[in-house]
């Protein structure tokens, strides 16, 4: 489970990162709602293909990749929050 986690914290930004790409793209055809599905989506992807970059196993990198894509929907949100309260 150590291991599920490390690897889900190193794949959080990019996740994080291949979301907003996303967002930023199709800004205007996207419901705000859908992006935590497309995180997740984003991440379980990103756990499959990062087999040449870690010995986990298929299932453990989906398990991986699903905590990451949740936890960059979470990461995102919390940054949002943190510089709304700024202004």
């Amino acid at each position: 489970m150590a291991a599920v986690l490390l690897f889900a914290t190193v794949i959080v930004p990019i996740v994080l990162g291949v979301v907003e790409l996303i967002k930023r793209s199709v800004s205007e055809k996207l419901n705000k709602n859908l992006i935590p599905l497309i995180a997740f989506a984003v991440g379980i992807f990103i756990g499959f293909a990062a087999q040449p970059f870690t010995d986990l196993d298929l299932v453990m990198r989906i398990w991986a990749g699903a905590l990451a894509g949740l936890a960059s929907t979470g990461l995102f949100e919390l940054g949002n929050e943190r510089n709304e309260g700024a202004k």
